[in-house]
């Protein structure tokens, strides 16, 4: 066995039997999208999950591109959104509007809404976008039913999250499956719903995969790591402040003695105190920079947080 990165996609196929699948383990990924929120465990295992099934979905990307999924509901957890690149770099973030103490589940969480899913490439004239009703009472369900309309073939997710792992197995038909083997679905099927949450936090691919399909033959392809790398872009939010205008910045200044731009999908804050504020008006340009002029296509709409708003200025 080949060493593993701590944080992969590692795609799987059942040879004989036309089934394809993948396995996800976000280690140090996880632990750095949860540094510093605080997340309640209820609302970081939501998070988690949903994390673990970007990779799936994004690790099928072809080309440079960028996945958003996004869900939105009335209940007390009111967005959640992960965000994931062709090269499997992801972010992801969780707003609460209140307490979530004893709630568990998508519905008693999220309440009424949807899944939006976008996808964003420099090919394409403007970005794709898709709404999905949540179905079931978990994000496996929701996703099982988009995976299984968008491709037409049936579907099966198994997710489990702690406090330091998040990971999936994803089980797909392929459509010549019933040809190799009529009953070859509903065997798999059923193996894989045997799968413990202990056993996809705790064990590799290859180990897990020969446990749960020992009399099948087992084709395993090379791991992909996952990362969480979005590093601090000042000077985006510099412009972007000079766009908002001196007069509510100094505003901002004297309400609260500094000026906060919270960044929440890349989970960075950025401060600037009277000197910073005084500097950055001193040598105002005469008109802001298109963040498409200067080299930051990445930090576009989908760097602008919570349903494509900038980011929060307090």
């Amino acid at each position: 066995m080949n060493d593993l990165p701590d944080s992969y996609v590692q795609r799987f196929l059942l040879d004989h039997l036309d089934i394809r699948g993948a396995v996800v383990r976000l280690d140090a990924v996880w632990t750095q999208l949860q540094r510093n929120r605080n997340y309640p465990p209820e609302v970081a295992q939501l998070l988690g999950e949903m994390c673990a099934i970007a990779a799936v979905i994004a690790g099928n990307l072809k080309q440079p591109a960028r996945l958003t999924f996004q869900i939105q509901g009335t209940g007390p957890v009111g967005l959640l959104v992960v965000d994931c690149t062709e090269l499997l770099n992801m972010r992801a973030m969780a707003r609460t509007d209140s307490d979530t103490t004893g709630l568990h589940g998508l519905r008693a969480l999220v309440g009424d809404g949807r899944l939006q899913l976008a996808l964003d490439a420099p090919s394409m004239r403007e970005p794709y976008s898709s709404l999905v009703p949540l179905e079931g009472d978990d994000i496996a369900s929701t996703f099982e039913h988009y995976l299984s309309q968008s491709e037409q073939q049936p579907a099966g997710l198994w997710l489990a999250c702690d406090e330091h792992r998040a990971a999936a197995l994803f089980l797909q038909k392929m459509p010549g499956a019933d040809q190799r083997d009529a009953d070859g679905w509903s065997r798999a099927h059923l193996l894989a719903q045997t799968v413990k949450p202990a056993e996809l936090l705790e064990l590799d691919a290859e180990s897990m995969l020969r446990r749960l399909f020992a009399e099948e033959d087992v084709r395993l392809f090379d791991a992909r790591e996952v990362t969480h790398d979005w590093p601090a872009d000042r000077d985006k939010i510099v412009n972007m402040l000079r766009a908002l205008g001196e007069d509510e910045v100094r505003a901002t200044l004297a309400t609260h003695g500094e000026v906060v731009v919270r960044d929440d999908l890349s989970n960075i804050d950025y401060r600037f105190d009277a000197t910073d504020v005084d500097l950055l008006f001193l040598a105002t340009p005469s008109a802001p920079p298109d963040a498409h002029d200067n080299g930051t296509d990445d930090t576009t709409k989908d760097d602008q947080d919570e349903g494509n708003k900038p980011p929060t200025l307090h």
